[in-house]
């Protein structure tokens, strides 16, 4: 057991030490992300042990640690790339048993800047809440047992869910993480807006809760012991010792599954061709005949499949409910961000041709001539409104239902509906203009030696948009502040749609013979990544 474990330690430290010796980039990265997570760990420890003696550190001590754990037990779903070892089926081909496996990659979970780092937050925790020489000694079991629990949760996590990891839906997750770590940031800073002006005490029934949930709870037994309260204090720590225990026999349990059952990829797969089939007609029956539909339901399985593509989409649909929603909710929020909404979905439009990659060829070959070049453009479009028109509806009636103001309803519908169609005409003209690769590893979303055309179709095209849309805007401002306009608003809705419409068709029209002029060169541009 001994052996193993010293064997499984070192392969971590070579893993590590390998990976830097791959390039100077790397190193230089790993150096920089490391002084960061250090100097960020030592400043939340001074924090948290400048709260000695307050009232309320026990409800910043608890709850931190509780999402502490919570990062913890996401860290492999959505970051599977970030240790080699989260991995337990390269090991399969060794002699080894579930259980000195189990407490061999426990030892060397523990080497790194994870736990480091963690292992700093904990002891600033736990310090904030220890008096006297109980507390003392309990803090020292608690931020080892805590440590341990965050660590084997990980483990516990990543075994269960090694199949989906090395998938494509695991590589979907790996994508999402950048909304997960957006939205977590909204939270996070409506959290603390509220604190703010609320100070500690809403935390307080926060943490008498957490103070009994692993492995907060073993910080919940460090000021129950500085309380002189020793039987809670046990039973806390009792409670941590007991979640360590599960999660070690669920992680042995899911490892002794890996190591004896068959992989999938060696199964024969079921024929599922008559499901796709069936799928397919069910799509298609509810879209347009010919090519539209065609295209369609082409960018329609795009959104769904193609993990880049879902994380633009998913991610652009949760900042366009976010900003404008949370604004709102704080009572800082203004109606007219409801347009967030449309803006970020008509980014959609922008660059339609770089999902494609290299397999734009097989569109550029069914277009002869500006005519299919329009029906594919006009097809990518109706796709992107599917989904965008009730959804930017639907954000502009919530922001408007959250403040209040259901007489501004009708004229922030209208400005969200010309910016759309705005942004769908110059999405158009910078497709075929600016084009660029998205590659389909990694999380780059622009392919090297692009990043220009990637700033030129999107920023230029915003601009642009707005741009567009000047009239609408210019009667919206007219009519609220000319005398007895407010009267009026309501044209701005019927405004908004059919100058959007006009735009966005006008647009579709000028773009459509540049984009039949320009097929190789945008095959070319695509086909970087």
């Amino acid at each position: 057991m001994t052996g193993t474990t010293a064997v499984l330690v070192r392969l971590k430290l070579s893993l590590l030490r390998n990976g830097l010796r791959q390039s100077a980039g790397r190193r230089a990265a790993f150096a920089a992300s490391a002084v960061v997570a250090l100097l960020f760990a030592l400043l939340q420890l001074v924090g948290l042990l400048a709260l000695r003696g307050h009232a309320h550190a026990e409800a910043v001590a608890v709850p931190g640690t509780a999402v502490l754990a919570l990062g913890w037990a996401v860290m492999p779903l959505f970051f599977p790339g970030g240790d080699e070892t989260l991995d337990p089926t390269r090991l399969v081909m060794l002699p080894l048993r579930p259980g000195p496996l189990v407490r061999a990659l426990l030892a060397a979970s523990l080497v790194g800047i994870g736990p480091l780092f963690t292992l700093l937050l904990l002891t600033g925790c736990a310090l904030s809440v220890a008096h006297g020489t109980a507390g003392y000694v309990t803090a020292v079991l608690a931020v080892v047992l805590a440590l341990l629990v965050c660590v084997a949760l990980a483990r516990a996590v990543a075994a269960a869910n090694v199949r989906l990891l090395t998938s494509r839906k695991g590589r979907d997750l790996a994508v999402l993480s950048g909304l997960v770590i957006a939205v977590g940031a909204q939270l996070v800073n409506f959290g603390a807006q509220r604190l703010g002006s609320a100070g500690l005490g809403p935390l307080r029934p926060v943490a008498d809760v957490l103070s009994w949930v692993p492995p907060a709870s073993a910080v919940g037994a460090v000021h129950a012991a500085s309380e002189g309260s020793y039987g809670g204090a046990g039973g806390r720590l009792l409670l941590s010792l007991a979640a360590l225990a599960l999660l070690l026999a669920v992680w042995a349990r899911s490892l002794n599954r890996l190591m004896t059952a068959p992989d999938g990829s060696t199964l024969q797969a079921p024929d599922a061709g008559t499901g796709d089939r069936a799928g397919s007609g069910r799509l298609g029956r509810l879209l347009p005949g010919g090519r539209t539909g065609t295209v369609m339901e082409r960018a329609l399985r795009y959104v769904w499949r193609d993990p880049k593509t879902k994380s633009a989409w998913v991610t652009s649909l949760a900042i366009g409910l976010i900003v404008p929603v949370f604004n709102a909710v704080q009572g800082t929020g203004s109606i007219y961000f409801a347009c967030f909404a449309a803006g970020m979905l008509g980014i959609q439009m922008y660059n339609q041709f770089g999902q494609d990659t290299s397999a734009f060829w097989m569109v550029a070959m069914t277009i002869s001539s500006p005519r299919d070049a329009y029906a594919e453009l006009r097809g990518r479009a109706l796709a992107l409104l599917v989904i965008t028109l009730p959804y930017a509806a639907l954000v502009t009636v919530l922001t408007t239902a959250l403040l209040g103001a259901w007489d501004r309803l009708p004229e922030v519908l209208g400005l969200s509906l010309a910016l759309l169609g705005a942004m769908l005409a110059t999405g158009a003209w910078t497709s075929a203009g600016f084009p660029y690769s998205i590659p389909q590893e990694g999380h780059k979303n622009v392919a090297p030696g692009q990043a220009g055309l990637a700033w030129i179709s999107v920023f230029g095209g915003m601009v642009a948009s707005a741009l567009l849309c000047s009239p609408v805007i210019a009667a919206t401002i007219w009519l609220n502040v000319s005398a007895g306009g407010d009267a009026w608003t309501w044209v701005l809705l019927p405004l908004g749609a059919a100058y959007g419409a006009g735009i966005a068709l006008g647009g579709l029209r000028l773009a459509a013979p540049r984009t039949a002029a320009r097929l190789p060169e945008i095959l070319t541009a695509v086909s970087k990544g």
